[in-house]
């Protein structure tokens, strides 16, 4: 912000820092497919960021409010929005993280910018109180009480190897998954459910009948990841197994270029990766998976940057299940990001959140944001997780879409203030 401001070139600066912070964050996708794909991601993401250099026409006391806004945008647009490089996922351990329960990841976002921008005046020997107002929302209560407990084995199979092709060989993944099970259920068959990761059943269950069957023979309700091939499409599945026709939930917000490709014809002159996509079909609703008194909203992976998906399974469940698979990001910092996301999510939404991966990191993290149990990347481990289920809303999620608007209506009123007694 202090270096816009003095930069004669207001526009390239813009874009300067812009790109650095992406090529930075987002390195990990480079990880298997090599860096063009990488390089145009944060090109592209970069020019999001170009309206900052208008803080010389509007002031500075704009910069937050330009800054969420364009934040906002990015999140939903192009291809459904890329949320990853939010300013409030980066907040987790932060003493004021908790206002993602009273106004949303947004106002996260937003009170991070105006904390910057309060300690810039106080440099410039000025104070600006109205700037950090909205802390004081730290003081609405965000009362949540537990109705109930659940317990559940977290299942982290691993893959036999990292990469685009860590499911080439059938069902390995699914095996690992399995055996790990069986063999902790030996041990300790005293639990609620089972939750293992996407991918985690690397064939279709329905129509292999070998995989069938061995997921039949175990007694414990278990709730899996799968890819179904239903009529030619391709289905990204979280499903509690068990029945004829057991409950499954299909992905609702797929991953661009990685699991259907925009634009195909000029991505393939990009990357030779392209023509290994195979585009899958999106789901359309919610399902929720019931088992006791554990009301399990699944998450599948991606889907965690989606704000209208979260609030929907955080209003109707009392727990939350993310799925996901890192394996295509080998050892990079994916995990790890993701897991600061999973974090921000159970703090918004007043919910526990039971995450598991393939590869690592699963983690089990309370609705304050607190990681409780934590397994190590790119080996099998297993979590015995005991939590709460609470059915109260959230603040933020008692407001619903009033939330993002109160945000930027603060914003606007900050920067006309500021902007009025700078005159």
């Amino acid at each position: 912000m202090y270096a816009l401001l003095r930069s004669n070139k207001k526009v390239l600066s813009s874009f300067v820092f812009a790109f650095i912070f992406n090529a930075f964050l987002l390195h990990w996708t480079s990880t298997f497919v090599g860096s063009t794909p990488w390089l145009i991601l944060s090109l592209g993401l970069s020019l999001f960021y170009l309206p900052l250099a208008l803080v010389s026409r509007f002031g500075i006391a704009a910069y937050p409010l330009l800054f969420i806004v364009l934040e906002e945008l990015r999140n939903k647009f192009p291809f459904g929005g890329f949320g990853w490089a939010r300013i409030a996922y980066s907040q987790a351990d932060s003493p004021y993280a908790a206002i993602a329960a009273r106004g949303g990841a947004i106002s996260l976002s937003a009170i991070t910018l105006l904390l910057a921008s309060f300690i810039y005046f106080v440099v410039q020997r000025k104070i600006k109180l109205i700037l950090i107002i909205p802390l004081f929302t730290l003081l609405i209560p965000n009362n949540i009480v537990f109705t109930g407990q659940t317990s559940a084995l977290m299942v982290q199979g691993n893959v036999p190897k990292l990469g685009l092709d860590f499911n080439s060989r059938a069902k390995a993944v699914f095996n690992n998954h399995f055996e790990s099970t069986k063999k902790e259920l030996a041990n300790n068959p005293d639990i609620d459910f089972i939750l293992w990761p996407e991918n985690s059943v690397d064939v279709d269950p329905f129509t292999n009948l070998d995989v069938k069957d061995q997921l039949d023979s175990i007694e414990q309700p278990l709730i899996i990841g799968a890819v179904l091939g239903k009529g030619g499409k391709f289905l990204n599945t979280s499903i509690l197994w068990g029945g004829e026709m057991p409950p499954t939930y299909i992905k609702q917000h797929l991953t661009p270029f990685g699991e259907y490709i925009p634009l195909r014809s000029i991505a393939s002159a990009i990357s030779p990766y392209t023509d290994r996509v195979t585009d899958f079909e999106p789901g359309q609703s919610q399902v929720l998976f019931k088992v006791k008194d554990a009301v399990i909203a699944p998450i599948i992976c991606f889907e965690l940057v989606d704000d209208r998906i979260l609030h929907e399974a955080a209003i109707s469940s009392n727990l939350l299940a993310v799925q996901t698979n890192s394996a295509t990001f080998g050892m990079s910092a994916e995990s790890a990001q993701q897991l600061s996301i999973t974090r921000i999510r159970a703090i918004e939404h007043s919910r526990n959140i039971l995450s598991v991966s393939t590869t690592g990191y699963s983690a089990v993290i309370n609705y304050e944001g607190k990681v409780e149990e934590k397994t190590a990347m790119a080996k099998a481990q297993n979590i015995y997780a005991s939590v709460g289920l609470t059915s109260d809303k959230s603040v933020r999620d008692k407001l619903g879409g009033w939330a993002s608007a109160l945000t930027v209506s603060w914003l606007i009123l900050v920067a006309w203030r500021l902007r009025r007694n700078s005159r």
